[in-house]
């Protein structure tokens, strides 16, 4: 009957280490999902603010001249280089020709 007892006295202590575990790795796991979707906030906050410092920095380019590139499987390549858009008011200081490169 002892025997008995200490075995259920250890299923016992073995289920309440086994609830306390469980709990832990519950509250990780609730930990990791906040922490992920803090990245995921952060990672489209990091992609909203490259692409407008892109457009700003594309807006406000002091240079005259700008590239494009314009890229199809099934077209050849076609580099263009033409006179970039000037603000209102802003005149330009050289009567450059446009440049281009077609390929067949």
């Amino acid at each position: 009957m002892r025997k008995d007892n200490l075995l259920e006295s250890e299923i016992e202590e073995l289920q309440a280490k086994g609830s306390l575990i469980h709990q832990e790795n519950m509250e990780l796991c609730r930990r990791v999902n906040i922490v992920t979707q803090q990245k995921l906030e952060l990672y489209n906050k990091l992609q909203a603010s490259e692409q407008r410092g892109a457009t700003e920095a594309n807006e406000s380019s002091s240079a005259p001249y700008s590239f494009r590139i314009v890229q199809n499987a099934n077209i050849p390549p076609n580099l263009e280089l033409g006179q970039s858009r000037q603000k209102q008011g802003e005149h330009s200081k050289t009567d450059a020709p446009e440049l281009g490169l077609h390929l067949p």
